[in-house]
């Protein structure tokens, strides 16, 4: 769990902006929203491969 401690005299709007600085750099978010639904193992390598071909293809275009 996240605590962020708001100093005395510091503005609500700072603290937010420290705790979604510190929620963005742990991956806090990405992980929920992984977790959210089950993905079978075989569809996650899927996908994986799918975005590989796509950077991949990306790539290429920007050496041409």
């Amino acid at each position: 769990m996240i605590k962020i401690p708001v100093k005395e005299g510091e503005s609500i709007e700072r603290a937010l902006k420290r705790l979604k600085r510190k929620t963005d750099s742990t991956g806090i978010i990405k992980e929920v929203r992984r977790r959210k639904e089950f993905l079978k193992p075989s569809v996650l390598r899927r996908q994986q491969l799918i975005k590989a071909r796509y950077v991949e293809q990306l790539r290429r275009e920007a050496n041409e």
